[in-house]
Protein backbone atom coordinates (compact mmCIF):
# COMPACT_ATOMS: atom_id res chain seq x y z
CA UNK A 1 0.00 0.00 0.00
CA UNK A 2 2.92 2.50 0.53
CA UNK A 3 4.62 2.12 -2.50
CA UNK A 4 1.07 1.99 -4.29
CA UNK A 5 0.05 5.62 -2.96
CA UNK A 6 3.84 6.78 -3.16
CA UNK A 7 3.90 5.53 -6.79
CA UNK A 8 0.00 7.04 -7.32
CA UNK A 9 1.43 10.77 -5.67
CA UNK A 10 4.55 10.88 -7.91
CA UNK A 11 1.84 10.19 -10.85
CA UNK A 12 -0.36 13.01 -9.74
CA UNK A 13 1.99 15.24 -8.91
CA UNK A 14 4.19 15.12 -12.38
CA UNK A 15 0.63 15.43 -14.70
CA UNK A 16 -0.68 18.42 -12.30
CA UNK A 17 3.07 20.04 -12.73
CA UNK A 18 3.00 19.45 -16.74
CA UNK A 19 -0.73 20.05 -17.13
CA UNK A 20 -0.14 24.42 -15.35
CA UNK A 21 3.03 24.30 -17.30
CA UNK A 22 1.15 24.09 -20.65
CA UNK A 23 -1.26 26.15 -19.38
CA UNK A 24 0.65 28.91 -18.89
CA UNK A 25 3.46 28.20 -21.59
CA UNK A 26 0.75 28.15 -24.22
CA UNK A 27 -2.16 30.38 -23.38
CA UNK A 28 -3.46 32.80 -25.76
CA UNK A 29 -1.72 35.88 -24.96
CA UNK A 30 -3.67 38.88 -25.25
CA UNK A 31 -4.46 40.00 -29.34
CA UNK A 32 -2.95 37.03 -30.52
CA UNK A 33 -5.62 35.67 -32.64
CA UNK A 34 -3.56 32.97 -34.82
CA UNK A 35 -4.66 29.68 -35.37
CA UNK A 36 -1.82 27.00 -33.45
CA UNK A 37 -0.28 24.95 -34.99
CA UNK A 38 -2.09 22.08 -35.27
CA UNK A 39 -0.47 18.61 -33.99
CA UNK A 40 -1.74 15.27 -35.48
CA UNK A 41 0.36 13.03 -33.47
CA UNK A 42 3.57 12.18 -31.94
CA UNK A 43 4.60 8.88 -31.78
CA UNK A 44 7.41 9.54 -29.58
CA UNK A 45 5.24 11.06 -27.05
CA UNK A 46 2.90 8.39 -27.28
CA UNK A 47 5.33 5.75 -26.74
CA UNK A 48 6.78 7.23 -23.61
CA UNK A 49 3.04 7.83 -21.96
CA UNK A 50 2.67 4.08 -22.91
CA UNK A 51 5.54 2.48 -21.44
CA UNK A 52 5.62 4.48 -18.43
CA UNK A 53 2.27 3.63 -17.18
CA UNK A 54 2.84 -0.53 -18.15
CA UNK A 55 6.38 -0.18 -16.30
CA UNK A 56 4.85 1.55 -12.95
CA UNK A 57 1.65 -1.18 -13.33
CA UNK A 58 4.86 -3.79 -13.21
CA UNK A 59 6.35 -2.20 -10.26
CA UNK A 60 3.06 -2.45 -8.22
CA UNK A 61 1.82 -5.24 -9.92
CA UNK A 62 5.43 -7.54 -7.84
CA UNK A 63 4.85 -7.28 -4.81
CA UNK A 64 0.92 -7.19 -4.95
CA UNK A 65 0.75 -10.74 -6.50
CA UNK A 66 3.45 -11.52 -4.32
CA UNK A 67 1.57 -10.71 -1.20
CA UNK A 68 -1.66 -11.89 -2.13
CA UNK A 69 -0.32 -15.54 -3.35
CA UNK A 70 1.63 -15.44 -0.29
CA UNK A 71 -1.41 -15.04 2.12
CA UNK A 72 -2.36 -18.67 0.56
CA UNK A 73 0.76 -20.18 2.71
CA UNK A 74 0.00 -23.18 4.28
CA UNK A 75 1.38 -23.25 8.27
CA UNK A 76 -0.25 -26.14 9.49
CA UNK A 77 2.10 -28.13 9.48
CA UNK A 78 4.93 -26.10 10.48
CA UNK A 79 6.47 -27.20 13.43
CA UNK A 80 7.64 -23.59 14.54
CA UNK A 81 4.25 -21.89 14.21
CA UNK A 82 1.54 -22.31 16.84
CA UNK A 83 -1.16 -24.27 15.59
CA UNK A 84 -4.81 -22.65 16.87
CA UNK A 85 -8.26 -24.74 16.38
CA UNK A 86 -11.06 -21.47 16.18
CA UNK A 87 -14.36 -22.44 17.37
CA UNK A 88 -17.08 -19.97 16.78
CA UNK A 89 -20.49 -20.61 18.66
CA UNK A 90 -23.22 -18.54 19.63
CA UNK A 91 -22.18 -16.17 20.94
CA UNK A 92 -18.77 -16.92 21.90
CA UNK A 93 -15.15 -17.87 20.69
CA UNK A 94 -13.44 -21.50 21.71
CA UNK A 95 -9.33 -21.42 21.40
CA UNK A 96 -7.87 -24.71 21.19
CA UNK A 97 -3.67 -25.27 20.93
CA UNK A 98 -3.79 -28.99 19.93
CA UNK A 99 -0.01 -29.47 19.95
CA UNK A 100 0.07 -28.08 23.48
CA UNK A 101 -2.67 -29.48 25.10
CA UNK A 102 -4.62 -25.89 25.99
CA UNK A 103 -7.98 -25.37 25.51
CA UNK A 104 -9.15 -21.62 26.66
CA UNK A 105 -12.47 -19.09 25.44
CA UNK A 106 -12.70 -15.67 24.57
CA UNK A 107 -9.08 -14.56 25.19
CA UNK A 108 -6.37 -15.90 22.58
CA UNK A 109 -2.86 -15.45 24.08
CA UNK A 110 -0.01 -15.86 21.51
CA UNK A 111 3.40 -14.82 21.69
CA UNK A 112 5.14 -11.87 19.50
CA UNK A 113 6.59 -12.34 16.17
CA UNK A 114 5.63 -15.65 15.98
CA UNK A 115 3.68 -17.42 12.96
CA UNK A 116 -0.03 -18.16 14.13
CA UNK A 117 -1.82 -20.75 12.45
CA UNK A 118 -5.54 -21.00 12.37
CA UNK A 119 -7.95 -23.31 11.72
CA UNK A 120 -11.39 -22.08 11.71
CA UNK A 121 -14.99 -23.98 12.21
CA UNK A 122 -18.22 -22.96 13.69
CA UNK A 123 -20.31 -25.37 16.06
CA UNK A 124 -23.57 -23.70 14.83
CA UNK A 125 -24.30 -20.78 12.72
CA UNK A 126 -22.11 -18.81 9.83
CA UNK A 127 -19.46 -16.79 11.51
CA UNK A 128 -16.12 -14.95 10.66
CA UNK A 129 -13.29 -14.65 12.65
CA UNK A 130 -11.89 -11.18 12.51
CA UNK A 131 -8.63 -9.67 14.36
CA UNK A 132 -8.87 -5.58 12.52
CA UNK A 133 -5.43 -4.46 13.49
CA UNK A 134 -3.85 -8.19 12.64
CA UNK A 135 -5.26 -10.01 10.57
CA UNK A 136 -8.46 -10.28 8.10
CA UNK A 137 -11.94 -12.05 7.82
CA UNK A 138 -11.89 -15.79 7.73
CA UNK A 139 -15.39 -17.22 7.90
CA UNK A 140 -16.71 -20.27 9.87
CA UNK A 141 -18.74 -21.69 7.58
CA UNK A 142 -21.73 -24.60 8.31
CA UNK A 143 -21.38 -28.15 7.79
CA UNK A 144 -17.98 -29.42 8.75
CA UNK A 145 -16.18 -26.85 6.51
CA UNK A 146 -12.47 -25.58 8.08
CA UNK A 147 -11.19 -22.72 6.88
CA UNK A 148 -7.49 -21.70 7.39
CA UNK A 149 -5.21 -18.84 7.53
CA UNK A 150 -1.97 -17.50 9.20
CA UNK A 151 -0.88 -14.01 11.15
CA UNK A 152 1.67 -12.47 12.84
CA UNK A 153 1.89 -9.75 15.74
CA UNK A 154 4.94 -7.65 15.70
CA UNK A 155 4.59 -6.17 19.05
CA UNK A 156 2.87 -7.14 22.60
CA UNK A 157 -0.08 -5.62 23.40
CA UNK A 158 -4.38 -6.26 23.59
CA UNK A 159 -6.25 -5.80 20.51
CA UNK A 160 -9.69 -6.46 19.69
CA UNK A 161 -11.19 -9.51 17.62
CA UNK A 162 -14.69 -9.45 16.21
CA UNK A 163 -17.50 -11.38 14.54
CA UNK A 164 -18.11 -10.09 11.00
CA UNK A 165 -20.82 -12.23 10.27
CA UNK A 166 -24.58 -11.50 11.46
CA UNK A 167 -25.01 -14.43 13.38
CA UNK A 168 -27.88 -13.65 15.30
CA UNK A 169 -29.19 -11.37 18.23
CA UNK A 170 -26.05 -10.70 19.71
CA UNK A 171 -23.48 -11.10 16.77
CA UNK A 172 -22.93 -7.17 17.99
CA UNK A 173 -21.87 -8.60 21.31
CA UNK A 174 -19.16 -11.45 19.99
CA UNK A 175 -16.58 -10.09 20.82
CA UNK A 176 -12.74 -11.52 22.28
CA UNK A 177 -9.40 -10.22 23.21
CA UNK A 178 -6.09 -11.25 21.86
CA UNK A 179 -3.44 -11.06 24.20
CA UNK A 180 0.05 -10.85 22.62
CA UNK A 181 2.77 -11.05 25.15
CA UNK A 182 6.94 -12.10 25.11
CA UNK A 183 7.68 -15.89 24.15
CA UNK A 184 8.79 -16.43 27.75
CA UNK A 185 4.88 -15.20 29.16
CA UNK A 186 3.80 -17.65 26.42
CA UNK A 187 5.09 -20.70 27.72
CA UNK A 188 4.63 -19.27 31.47
CA UNK A 189 0.80 -19.12 30.73
CA UNK A 190 1.03 -22.69 28.87
CA UNK A 191 2.13 -24.18 32.17
CA UNK A 192 -0.21 -22.42 33.87
CA UNK A 193 -2.86 -23.56 31.91
CA UNK A 194 -2.01 -27.18 32.63
CA UNK A 195 -1.96 -26.74 36.67
CA UNK A 196 -4.52 -28.41 38.48
CA UNK A 197 -6.92 -25.79 39.79
CA UNK A 198 -8.16 -26.12 43.61
CA UNK A 199 -12.17 -25.98 44.19
CA UNK A 200 -13.41 -23.30 46.98
CA UNK A 201 -12.51 -24.55 50.51
CA UNK A 202 -15.76 -24.04 51.38
CA UNK A 203 -17.82 -27.56 50.70
CA UNK A 204 -21.18 -25.71 50.10
CA UNK A 205 -19.54 -23.33 47.66
CA UNK A 206 -17.42 -26.06 46.26
CA UNK A 207 -20.53 -28.65 45.60
CA UNK A 208 -22.24 -25.35 44.50
CA UNK A 209 -19.45 -25.59 41.75
CA UNK A 210 -19.91 -28.89 41.12
CA UNK A 211 -23.68 -28.86 40.15
CA UNK A 212 -24.54 -25.58 38.73
CA UNK A 213 -21.09 -24.50 36.74
CA UNK A 214 -18.75 -27.89 36.14
CA UNK A 215 -21.41 -29.98 34.10
CA UNK A 216 -20.49 -27.44 31.30
CA UNK A 217 -17.41 -25.95 32.21
CA UNK A 218 -13.88 -26.60 32.80
CA UNK A 219 -11.87 -25.52 35.37
CA UNK A 220 -8.01 -26.44 35.72
CA UNK A 221 -9.42 -30.04 34.48
CA UNK A 222 -12.19 -30.20 36.35
CA UNK A 223 -15.31 -30.69 34.88
CA UNK A 224 -16.96 -30.75 31.14
CA UNK A 225 -15.61 -29.23 27.88
CA UNK A 226 -18.99 -28.12 26.52
CA UNK A 227 -18.96 -24.64 27.38
CA UNK A 228 -16.27 -21.66 28.17
CA UNK A 229 -13.19 -22.99 30.08
CA UNK A 230 -12.86 -20.50 32.77
CA UNK A 231 -9.29 -21.33 34.26
CA UNK A 232 -7.17 -18.17 34.64
CA UNK A 233 -11.13 -15.80 33.70
CA UNK A 234 -10.05 -13.86 37.10
CA UNK A 235 -7.53 -12.25 34.82
CA UNK A 236 -9.15 -11.93 31.28
CA UNK A 237 -9.88 -8.71 30.27
CA UNK A 238 -13.71 -9.10 29.76
CA UNK A 239 -16.27 -11.24 31.30
CA UNK A 240 -18.88 -13.01 28.50
CA UNK A 241 -16.51 -10.95 26.24
CA UNK A 242 -18.44 -8.06 26.63
CA UNK A 243 -18.36 -7.29 30.02
CA UNK A 244 -15.00 -5.00 30.47
CA UNK A 245 -13.02 -5.61 33.50
CA UNK A 246 -11.62 -2.59 35.41
CA UNK A 247 -10.31 -1.80 38.67
CA UNK A 248 -10.66 1.94 38.39
CA UNK A 249 -12.56 3.54 41.70
CA UNK A 250 -14.35 5.73 39.52
CA UNK A 251 -16.69 3.10 38.73
CA UNK A 252 -17.39 2.03 41.83
CA UNK A 253 -16.44 -1.46 41.54
CA UNK A 254 -19.65 -2.02 39.11
CA UNK A 255 -16.34 -2.68 36.68
CA UNK A 256 -14.53 -5.14 38.63
CA UNK A 257 -14.05 -9.13 37.81
CA UNK A 258 -16.67 -10.12 40.50
CA UNK A 259 -19.03 -7.41 39.97
CA UNK A 260 -18.92 -8.50 35.81
CA UNK A 261 -19.36 -11.94 36.71
CA UNK A 262 -22.06 -11.43 39.45
CA UNK A 263 -24.08 -9.81 36.11
CA UNK A 264 -23.33 -12.51 33.86
CA UNK A 265 -24.24 -15.35 36.41
CA UNK A 266 -27.38 -13.70 37.60
CA UNK A 267 -29.14 -13.38 33.51
CA UNK A 268 -26.72 -14.47 31.03
CA UNK A 269 -29.86 -13.18 28.54
CA UNK A 270 -29.85 -9.46 29.79
CA UNK A 271 -26.04 -9.41 28.52
CA UNK A 272 -25.98 -11.55 25.19
CA UNK A 273 -29.79 -11.83 24.06
CA UNK A 274 -29.95 -15.24 22.75
CA UNK A 275 -27.37 -16.82 24.21
CA UNK A 276 -27.48 -20.20 25.19
CA UNK A 277 -26.01 -19.57 28.94
CA UNK A 278 -28.83 -20.88 30.98
CA UNK A 279 -30.37 -18.67 34.08
CA UNK A 280 -29.69 -20.76 36.84
CA UNK A 281 -31.75 -20.91 40.20
CA UNK A 282 -29.60 -19.36 42.02
CA UNK A 283 -30.19 -16.92 45.37
CA UNK A 284 -27.84 -13.60 45.33
CA UNK A 285 -25.70 -14.73 48.38
CA UNK A 286 -24.73 -17.85 46.34
CA UNK A 287 -24.22 -16.03 42.73
CA UNK A 288 -21.65 -14.00 44.75
CA UNK A 289 -20.02 -16.99 46.08
CA UNK A 290 -19.44 -18.37 42.94
CA UNK A 291 -17.78 -15.31 41.25
CA UNK A 292 -15.67 -14.16 43.98
CA UNK A 293 -14.25 -17.79 43.29
CA UNK A 294 -14.22 -17.43 39.77
CA UNK A 295 -12.61 -13.60 39.85
CA UNK A 296 -9.57 -15.18 41.90
CA UNK A 297 -8.81 -17.61 39.56
CA UNK A 298 -5.77 -15.33 37.66
CA UNK A 299 -3.12 -17.11 35.99
CA UNK A 300 0.93 -15.90 36.96
CA UNK A 301 2.69 -15.24 34.11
Amino acid sequence: MKLTITIMVIVVLVVFAIAGYVILRYRRRPGDKSIPVQVEGNHKLEIIWTVIPIVLLIIIGIPTVNSVFGLAKDYTKDPNAIQINVTAHQYWWEFEYPKLGVKTAQELLIPEGTIISVEAKTADVLHSFWIPSLAGKTDTNPGGNVNTMYFKADHTGVFLGKCAELCGPSHSLMDFKVKVVDKASFDRWVAAMKNPVALPQDQEVADLLNKQCLSCHAIGGNGGPAFPNLTGIGGRQTVAGILVNTDDPKYKNEGTVEHNLEKWISDPQAVKPGTLMPKVDLTQDQVKAIAKYLAGLKLDY
